[in-house]
């Protein structure tokens, strides 16, 4: 991943059975026509549903630090893999984990080559976090998720202090009330790397419309 519009499903009503496959149906071929790396986040029973219907980058909404084996209950990184995924989020402020297995995590998914996200609250945590060398830190303040606030009007400053809290040891994509064009705009304009949205694409009148809306500001 380089410059990624990320997805994130969430466990919402709208993309539950059959539709998580629709949105990212939805997302592929906006990817194809605008020439933007998209990347979806559907829920965990779907990873193999969704894999199995497009070609583009997957990733898990959250894996567990367990082992292979008897971890009943636990999604891995290792059979996370084998479903199809990428990646994986880490740390999002609806999924807190400790620092010890966000770490660990990291490392894992970098012995199986995929792609680490890890999401922070504040430029203090990005610069805690960022020692783990995560390949990417999404900066999103709660206090703006689901609230059609863009944390790039808003609080444009987290992202810069953010960007300058990681240096060189990871990339910063942001999120956080994320709607419309103008928004992801700004955003890539202070020096993000990608977006994470999750609302202002699921809870769109038209999916395909939203998301290439969202994609244009990515240019």
């Amino acid at each position: 991943m380089k410059w990624p519009l990320i997805i994130n499903f969430k466990n919402y009503e709208e993309i539950s059975g059959e539709r998580a496959v629709k949105l990212a149906i939805a997302a592929q071929a906006v990817a194809k026509k605008l020439k933007v790396e998209i990347v979806v986040a559907p829920p965990q029973p779907a990873l193999a549903m969704v894999a199995k219907s497009v070609r583009m980058p997957l990733i898990c909404q959250h894996v567990d630090n367990e082992k292979v084996g008897s971890s009943t209950g636990f999604l891995i990184p290792e059979i996370a893999k084998s479903y199809g995924a990428v990646g994986s989020l880490i740390n999002h402020s609806e999924h807190r984990i400790e620092m010890k297995h966000i770490a660990r995590l990291v490392e894992r998914l970098r012995g199986l080559r995929m792609t680490s996200i890890v999401c922070a609250r504040e430029p203090w945590e990005v610069m805690e976090v960022s020692v783990f060398k995560p390949d990417f830190i999404a900066i999103e303040p709660p206090e703006l998720i689901g609230t059609g606030r863009a944390v790039s009007k808003e609080n444009p400053a987290i992202i810069t202090k953010s960007i300058e809290a990681a240096g060189s040891r990871s990339k910063v994509i942001c999120g956080a009330g994320i709607t419309c064009r103008d928004d992801v705009a700004k955003a890539m304009e202070l020096g993000s790397h990608g977006i994470l949205v999750a609302s202002g694409v699921i809870k769109a009148n038209s999916w395909a419309g939203k998301i290439a809306e969202l994609a244009a500001g990515m240019k």
